[in-house]
Protein backbone atom coordinates (compact mmCIF):
# COMPACT_ATOMS: atom_id res chain seq x y z
CA UNK A 1 0.00 0.00 0.00
CA UNK A 2 1.14 3.56 -0.73
CA UNK A 3 0.26 5.70 2.32
CA UNK A 4 -0.32 8.79 0.20
CA UNK A 5 -2.58 6.99 -2.30
CA UNK A 6 -5.86 8.75 -2.99
CA UNK A 7 -9.13 7.28 -1.79
CA UNK A 8 -7.94 4.03 -0.16
CA UNK A 9 -10.38 1.32 0.83
CA UNK A 10 -10.79 1.76 4.59
CA UNK A 11 -10.79 -1.42 6.65
CA UNK A 12 -12.58 -0.31 9.82
CA UNK A 13 -12.88 -2.03 13.18
CA UNK A 14 -16.49 -1.65 14.30
CA UNK A 15 -15.74 -2.44 17.93
CA UNK A 16 -17.48 -5.09 20.05
CA UNK A 17 -21.06 -4.07 19.28
CA UNK A 18 -22.07 -0.89 21.09
CA UNK A 19 -22.26 1.81 18.36
CA UNK A 20 -20.57 4.26 20.72
CA UNK A 21 -17.49 2.05 20.99
CA UNK A 22 -16.35 2.58 17.42
CA UNK A 23 -13.44 5.01 17.17
CA UNK A 24 -13.95 8.60 16.08
CA UNK A 25 -11.94 7.82 12.94
CA UNK A 26 -14.14 4.82 12.23
CA UNK A 27 -17.32 6.84 12.69
CA UNK A 28 -16.02 9.54 10.34
CA UNK A 29 -15.26 6.88 7.75
CA UNK A 30 -18.83 5.56 7.93
CA UNK A 31 -20.26 9.07 7.70
CA UNK A 32 -18.35 9.74 4.46
CA UNK A 33 -18.80 6.31 2.85
CA UNK A 34 -20.31 5.67 -0.55
CA UNK A 35 -20.11 1.90 -0.15
CA UNK A 36 -19.95 -0.15 3.05
CA UNK A 37 -19.20 -3.86 2.85
CA UNK A 38 -20.01 -5.14 6.33
CA UNK A 39 -19.99 -8.46 8.15
CA UNK A 40 -23.74 -8.69 8.66
CA UNK A 41 -23.63 -11.73 10.94
CA UNK A 42 -21.42 -9.90 13.44
CA UNK A 43 -21.67 -6.12 13.05
CA UNK A 44 -24.39 -4.26 14.95
CA UNK A 45 -26.79 -2.82 12.33
CA UNK A 46 -27.08 0.34 14.43
CA UNK A 47 -23.59 1.29 13.25
CA UNK A 48 -24.88 1.64 9.70
CA UNK A 49 -27.11 4.54 10.72
CA UNK A 50 -24.00 6.73 10.54
CA UNK A 51 -23.81 6.16 6.79
CA UNK A 52 -25.14 8.77 4.33
CA UNK A 53 -28.60 8.14 2.89
CA UNK A 54 -27.18 7.47 -0.59
CA UNK A 55 -24.54 5.02 0.67
CA UNK A 56 -24.74 1.50 -0.77
CA UNK A 57 -24.70 -1.27 1.86
CA UNK A 58 -23.45 -4.77 1.03
CA UNK A 59 -23.81 -7.57 3.60
CA UNK A 60 -20.83 -9.90 3.18
CA UNK A 61 -22.26 -12.71 5.33
CA UNK A 62 -23.32 -14.73 2.29
CA UNK A 63 -20.40 -13.79 0.04
CA UNK A 64 -17.11 -15.56 -0.63
CA UNK A 65 -13.72 -13.86 -0.73
CA UNK A 66 -13.77 -13.13 -4.46
CA UNK A 67 -17.23 -11.55 -4.26
CA UNK A 68 -16.23 -9.40 -1.28
CA UNK A 69 -13.07 -8.18 -2.99
CA UNK A 70 -14.88 -7.56 -6.27
CA UNK A 71 -17.46 -5.38 -4.50
CA UNK A 72 -14.70 -3.27 -2.92
CA UNK A 73 -12.69 -3.01 -6.15
CA UNK A 74 -15.74 -2.01 -8.18
CA UNK A 75 -16.71 0.65 -5.65
CA UNK A 76 -13.17 2.02 -5.60
CA UNK A 77 -13.03 2.22 -9.40
CA UNK A 78 -16.32 4.10 -9.39
CA UNK A 79 -14.66 6.69 -7.17
CA UNK A 80 -16.69 5.81 -4.08
CA UNK A 81 -15.29 5.99 -0.56
CA UNK A 82 -15.29 2.29 0.32
CA UNK A 83 -15.44 0.98 3.88
CA UNK A 84 -14.91 -2.67 4.77
CA UNK A 85 -16.51 -2.89 8.20
CA UNK A 86 -15.28 -5.67 10.50
CA UNK A 87 -16.35 -6.53 14.02
CA UNK A 88 -13.98 -5.77 16.90
CA UNK A 89 -10.48 -5.02 15.65
CA UNK A 90 -9.59 -6.23 12.15
CA UNK A 91 -6.27 -7.67 13.30
CA UNK A 92 -7.96 -10.33 15.46
CA UNK A 93 -9.62 -13.17 13.54
CA UNK A 94 -10.61 -10.71 10.81
CA UNK A 95 -9.22 -12.68 7.83
CA UNK A 96 -8.00 -9.36 6.45
CA UNK A 97 -4.63 -10.46 5.04
CA UNK A 98 -6.26 -12.34 2.17
CA UNK A 99 -8.45 -9.33 1.42
CA UNK A 100 -5.51 -6.91 1.50
CA UNK A 101 -3.42 -9.21 -0.69
CA UNK A 102 -6.27 -9.31 -3.22
CA UNK A 103 -6.58 -5.52 -3.18
CA UNK A 104 -2.81 -5.21 -3.64
CA UNK A 105 -2.93 -7.54 -6.63
CA UNK A 106 -5.53 -5.28 -8.24
CA UNK A 107 -3.62 -2.09 -7.50
CA UNK A 108 -6.22 -0.82 -5.01
CA UNK A 109 -4.81 1.14 -2.02
CA UNK A 110 -6.09 0.49 1.50
CA UNK A 111 -5.79 1.73 5.05
CA UNK A 112 -6.76 0.17 8.37
CA UNK A 113 -8.62 1.94 11.19
CA UNK A 114 -8.32 -0.15 14.37
CA UNK A 115 -11.21 -0.97 16.67
CA UNK A 116 -11.98 -2.04 20.24
CA UNK A 117 -11.82 -5.81 20.67
CA UNK A 118 -14.33 -7.77 22.75
CA UNK A 119 -11.61 -8.71 25.26
CA UNK A 120 -11.34 -5.09 26.32
CA UNK A 121 -15.09 -4.48 26.33
CA UNK A 122 -15.42 -7.54 28.58
CA UNK A 123 -12.69 -6.27 30.90
CA UNK A 124 -14.52 -2.95 31.16
CA UNK A 125 -17.83 -4.67 31.93
CA UNK A 126 -16.23 -6.79 34.65
CA UNK A 127 -13.88 -4.18 36.08
CA UNK A 128 -10.95 -6.49 35.34
CA UNK A 129 -7.25 -5.73 35.02
CA UNK A 130 -5.67 -8.51 32.98
CA UNK A 131 -2.13 -7.59 34.04
CA UNK A 132 -1.84 -7.64 37.82
CA UNK A 133 1.35 -6.52 39.62
CA UNK A 134 3.35 -9.47 40.97
CA UNK A 135 0.61 -11.89 39.85
CA UNK A 136 0.23 -11.83 36.07
CA UNK A 137 1.86 -9.63 33.46
CA UNK A 138 0.59 -11.29 30.29
CA UNK A 139 -2.68 -11.64 28.42
CA UNK A 140 -3.04 -14.41 25.84
CA UNK A 141 -5.63 -13.97 23.09
CA UNK A 142 -6.32 -17.28 21.37
CA UNK A 143 -8.93 -19.77 20.22
CA UNK A 144 -9.50 -23.51 20.47
CA UNK A 145 -8.93 -25.73 17.44
CA UNK A 146 -12.13 -26.48 15.56
CA UNK A 147 -12.82 -26.68 11.83
CA UNK A 148 -9.89 -24.28 11.52
CA UNK A 149 -6.84 -25.89 13.13
CA UNK A 150 -4.24 -24.08 15.22
CA UNK A 151 -0.45 -24.55 14.97
CA UNK A 152 0.90 -27.36 17.14
CA UNK A 153 2.78 -24.92 19.38
CA UNK A 154 -0.41 -22.97 20.07
CA UNK A 155 -2.46 -25.78 21.56
CA UNK A 156 -4.87 -24.25 24.09
CA UNK A 157 -3.66 -26.44 26.95
CA UNK A 158 -0.05 -25.42 26.28
CA UNK A 159 -0.93 -21.72 26.23
CA UNK A 160 -3.07 -21.95 29.37
CA UNK A 161 -0.18 -23.68 31.15
CA UNK A 162 1.64 -20.34 31.26
CA UNK A 163 -0.82 -19.27 33.96
CA UNK A 164 -1.45 -15.92 32.28
CA UNK A 165 -4.81 -14.21 31.86
CA UNK A 166 -6.57 -15.86 28.95
CA UNK A 167 -9.20 -14.64 26.47
CA UNK A 168 -10.49 -17.46 24.28
CA UNK A 169 -12.30 -16.33 21.13
CA UNK A 170 -14.55 -18.30 18.76
CA UNK A 171 -14.67 -21.34 21.02
CA UNK A 172 -18.04 -21.53 22.77
CA UNK A 173 -18.97 -24.48 20.54
CA UNK A 174 -15.77 -26.22 21.71
CA UNK A 175 -16.65 -25.94 25.40
CA UNK A 176 -15.54 -29.47 26.33
CA UNK A 177 -12.12 -28.94 24.76
CA UNK A 178 -11.74 -25.53 26.44
CA UNK A 179 -12.86 -26.97 29.77
CA UNK A 180 -10.21 -29.69 29.70
CA UNK A 181 -7.44 -27.20 28.92
CA UNK A 182 -8.54 -24.77 31.64
CA UNK A 183 -8.88 -27.50 34.27
CA UNK A 184 -5.39 -28.74 33.50
CA UNK A 185 -3.89 -25.24 33.80
CA UNK A 186 -5.94 -23.54 36.51
CA UNK A 187 -7.75 -26.39 38.29
CA UNK A 188 -11.37 -27.66 38.09
CA UNK A 189 -12.73 -24.98 40.43
CA UNK A 190 -11.01 -22.07 38.69
CA UNK A 191 -13.50 -19.27 37.94
CA UNK A 192 -14.33 -18.71 34.28
CA UNK A 193 -16.45 -15.94 32.80
CA UNK A 194 -18.30 -16.23 29.51
CA UNK A 195 -18.95 -12.80 28.02
CA UNK A 196 -21.83 -13.21 25.58
CA UNK A 197 -22.42 -10.43 23.03
CA UNK A 198 -20.50 -8.06 25.27
CA UNK A 199 -21.58 -4.39 24.94
CA UNK A 200 -24.69 -5.35 22.93
CA UNK A 201 -28.18 -4.76 24.42
CA UNK A 202 -28.47 -8.50 25.16
CA UNK A 203 -25.10 -8.74 26.90
CA UNK A 204 -24.70 -11.55 29.44
CA UNK A 205 -21.76 -12.25 31.76
CA UNK A 206 -22.04 -15.88 32.89
CA UNK A 207 -19.77 -17.07 35.69
CA UNK A 208 -18.92 -20.73 35.92
CA UNK A 209 -15.89 -22.93 36.68
CA UNK A 210 -13.41 -24.64 34.41
CA UNK A 211 -15.12 -27.97 35.15
CA UNK A 212 -18.71 -26.76 34.75
CA UNK A 213 -18.13 -24.65 31.63
CA UNK A 214 -19.72 -27.08 29.10
CA UNK A 215 -22.84 -27.72 31.18
CA UNK A 216 -23.37 -24.06 32.04
CA UNK A 217 -22.92 -22.95 28.43
CA UNK A 218 -25.45 -25.53 27.30
CA UNK A 219 -27.86 -24.46 30.05
CA UNK A 220 -27.49 -20.82 28.98
CA UNK A 221 -27.99 -21.67 25.32
CA UNK A 222 -24.67 -20.06 24.34
CA UNK A 223 -22.70 -21.62 21.48
CA UNK A 224 -21.41 -18.54 19.64
CA UNK A 225 -20.82 -14.78 19.96
CA UNK A 226 -19.05 -15.43 23.27
CA UNK A 227 -15.62 -14.81 24.76
CA UNK A 228 -14.29 -17.17 27.44
CA UNK A 229 -12.11 -15.50 30.09
CA UNK A 230 -9.93 -17.31 32.61
CA UNK A 231 -6.75 -16.90 34.62
CA UNK A 232 -5.58 -14.53 37.35
CA UNK A 233 -7.00 -11.28 35.97
CA UNK A 234 -10.58 -12.43 35.29
CA UNK A 235 -10.61 -14.42 38.55
CA UNK A 236 -10.45 -11.20 40.58
CA UNK A 237 -13.95 -10.27 39.40
CA UNK A 238 -15.53 -13.65 40.17
CA UNK A 239 -18.43 -13.65 42.67
CA UNK A 240 -16.93 -14.20 46.10
CA UNK A 241 -13.42 -13.97 44.66
CA UNK A 242 -10.97 -11.16 44.61
CA UNK A 243 -9.38 -10.30 47.93
CA UNK A 244 -6.36 -8.04 48.49
CA UNK A 245 -4.31 -7.35 45.39
CA UNK A 246 -0.70 -6.26 45.18
CA UNK A 247 -0.35 -2.59 44.32
CA UNK A 248 1.79 -1.41 41.44
CA UNK A 249 4.85 0.71 42.05
CA UNK A 250 3.67 3.30 39.54
CA UNK A 251 1.73 5.31 42.15
CA UNK A 252 3.69 4.22 45.23
CA UNK A 253 4.86 7.35 47.06
CA UNK A 254 8.16 5.66 47.77
CA UNK A 255 8.90 4.87 44.14
CA UNK A 256 10.78 7.28 41.88
CA UNK A 257 10.33 7.55 38.11
CA UNK A 258 10.99 10.09 35.38
CA UNK A 259 8.14 12.37 36.45
CA UNK A 260 8.06 12.01 40.23
CA UNK A 261 10.60 11.75 43.03
CA UNK A 262 9.98 9.33 45.86
CA UNK A 263 8.71 10.91 49.05
CA UNK A 264 11.17 10.73 51.94
CA UNK A 265 10.29 8.18 54.56
CA UNK A 266 9.09 9.63 57.84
Amino acid sequence: MTPAADNPVLVVGAGPGDPELITVAGQKALAAAGLIVYAGSLVNPALLRAAPEQCRLVDSAGLDLEQIVEAMVEGHRQGLKVVRLHTGDPSLYGAICEQLDALDSRGVPWRIIPGVSAAFAAAAALGVEYTLPEVCQSLILTRAAGRTPVPAGEDLAALAAHGASLAVYLSASQAHKVSQALQQAYGPEAPVCVAYRVSWPGQRLVWTTARDLPADLERAGIDRHALILAGPGPATAAPGGGGPRAKSRLYDRGFSHGHRRAAEEA
